[in-house]
Parts: structure tokens; sequence; C-alpha cells
């Protein structure tokens, strides 16, 4: 597994596939094989990373990311391939592990698990997992999928899945260990879970001011450090929803529509006030969670996340079904092409002056 310093940082895409075939838009199967063109004008263009999101509902094409990453592990050789996130609480550990080992071995090595509980709840009733078992079925998971990643024959005993009794989980994965990230939307808990077990950790941040998770990283470091990880080799990433034109102007008008229909209608399920254009624009200014507009704005907001979290990786989201598919791949052309080479720039800068 690689490592980093916090003068470097990896840019790559993440994706829910979001299709809307209810709407007589966009059916599952066009958005899957969108997501197999987008991962190959990924590496084209120079990103680091690909991950797509677990989903069980309608309006999303994601239910399985490791067959999806497959497709396009045979015709990339570079990009790394990773889920954002799998829920862990309601799937098999030795699947998961099996799912990812076997598309590390497609790939010769750039399979990730992204795991998390997921902030969506619609898999729990589909596999038949009771919500009042929402933490305590992650943090066994998580400890079984640690377990089965560090040794090929499993002994381990739990209190929601069948115990192993020295068994072995096949195919084993290229990379030793295979990469494991902890997704997080900012529960403090989740950063020290992370920080304790030395592993990488992704902070969702779709709302607010970027620079508030300041005090999680601390936490997740502090965490870390305690339990003897050296505290210069961890990963952090974020994950931010975003969209770049050729104009800012551009890009907030394409961006607005589809986010306020989609914020609107998460909104109503979860309680939500109404999603405005005002909301929209402070959310896209330099402090804030939208990373929309030109490529040197975005570039300027991703340096400013670094700086401020002190990131080896940025995930722009950028997933929206009624935009044109040809306005997407636009947004990742100019993040491999023109927002990435403007950061590395500045970073490369700020290192020499130390």
């Amino acid at each position: 597994m690689s490592t980093h310093t916090t003068t470097s940082l990896e840019i790559g895409i993440s994706t829910f596939l979001e299709a809307a075939p209810r709407a007589g838009g966009i059916t599952h199967a066009q958005r899957l094989r969108q997501a197999v063109e987008e991962i190959n004008l990924a590496e084209q263009v120079g990103l680091d990373v690909y991950a797509i999101g677990e989903h069980h509902r309608a309006d999303y094409a994601s239910s399985a990311p490791a067959v999806i990453l497959a497709a396009a592990a045979s015709t990339t050789k570079r990009i790394r391939l990773s889920s954002a996130v799998t829920v862990l609480s309601s799937d098999d550990p030795v699947r998961v592990y099996q799912a990812f080992s076997t598309l590390d071995g497609l790939s010769n090595g750039r399979a990730e698990i992204m795991a998390g509980r997921g902030s969506f709840i619609e898999s729990f009733p589909l596999f038949g997992y009771d919500l009042n078992h929402y933490d305590e079925l992650f943090e066994e998971k998580l400890e079984l999928l640690l377990a089965i990643r560090e040794t090929e024959k499993v002994n381990w005993r739990g209190g929601h899945r069948p115990a192993i009794n020295n068994l072995g989980v096949y195919p084993r994965s290229v990379q030793e260990p295979l990469p494991v990230w902890i997704g997080t939307g900012g529960n403090p808990e989740s950063a020290i879970r992370a920080g304790l077990l030395g592993l990488p950790v992704v902070f969702a941040i779709i709302g607010g001011m970027p620079e508030r998770f300041a005090p999680l990283v601390k936490l997740y470091k502090e965490a870390a450090a305690k339990a003897g990880h050296d505290v210069s080799k961890l990963q952090i990433a974020t994950h931010s929803h975003g969209f770049i034109s050729d104009t800012t102007e551009k890009a907030a008008d394409l961006f607005y529509p589809p986010t306020a229909a989609q914020m609107n209608t998460i909104g109503r399920e979860r309680g939500w006030g109404p999603y405005t254009r005002e909301s929209f624009d402070d959310a896209r200014s330099l402090r804030g969670a939208l990373y929309v507009g030109d490529p040197e704005y975005v570039a300027e907001k991703i340096v400013l996340l670094h700086k401020n979290l002190g990131l080896t990786r940025f995930l722009l989201h950028v997933d929206v079904s009624s935009v044109p598919h040809s306005e997407v791949l636009r947004t990742i052309e100019l993040l491999g092409t023109k927002v990435a080479p403007i950061i590395r720039k500045e970073l490369a800068r700020e290192t020499a002056q130390g």
C-alpha cells in the first residue's frame, strides 16, 4: 500500500452512478456503461483513483461496485479502483474480501475497499438486518474483514454471523495487505476507530465548511499515535461534491438544478428544509463544501482544503443524471488536465518554501 506525506495529493472521482429510469431518464444499464467510459477517461487524463459507492435504490445503479470496477480493470493499467463506500454492516466480510481480492487480481494490485455504515439504510431490510444493531454490526464485520486480509486461514467468532473455524478465504489479494479505508460522514468515534486501527480515513464533506473537520483529523491522528502507528504514514481523504466547466458561471448554472432536485428529494426523506440557489451559491464559496467552478477556482479550493486538513487524497463526487454525460466527461477531463497540474505546482511551491 502506498504511503504519503502531507505535501502530496492523489486526485480522483467518486460516484454513486445516479440514474433516473422512473423519470424517463437514463437507465441503470446505460449508467453502468458510462461508468466504464469514465474510468478509462480518468486514467487517460492522469487521475489517480475512481471510486463507486454502494447503493440499493432506484435512483442509483451502483449496487455491485466491485463488478463495475472489474469491467474497467482490463482496459486500464494505472488508476486505482475503489468502493465509496462498501456498506459492510449489511454484507458478509468474506464475500466483500473475495470480491475485492478478485478485482485486485484482475487489476494487478489496484483494488481498494472503502468500508462504512452507509448514509442510506435501504440495504438493512433488503438483506435482513436489524437497524437496532447498526453500530455493532459494523464493528464486528470490520473486525472480521481485517482478520481475513491479515491471514489466509481464519479463526473468528462473533454475535451476528456464524463462526469461522480455521477456514481459508480465496483468492488472496495481490496487495499485502489489501487497502481498507474507513469512510465516515463526520462521526468522532469513526475517526478515532480508524486511528486506533491505523487505517486510512475518508471524510464525506457534503455541507458546512470543510475546515470544521480539522478537529476530527486531530482526533484521528491522536488515536493513531496512541496506538503506536506512524502518523506520518496516515492517509486522509475527502469526498466532496462538485462540477467543473470552462467558466464558473457555466459550471454553477449546469450543476444547480440537479443538485437542488437531489437535495430536495433526500431532504423530504430526512426532514430538511428546501434547497435554494442561495444555499447552493453559499456552498460553492471559497470556504464552502461544493467544488463548483472553473479549473482555477476549483484548484484554489482544493489547495485550501489540503492546507486545512492535511489531505493525501481528494475525491470529487460528480454524479447527476440530468446533466449531459458529455459535461460529466468534461469535468473529469478538466480535473485531470487543468485542476490537478495547478494543485501539484502549488503544493511543490509550498514544499520548496518549507
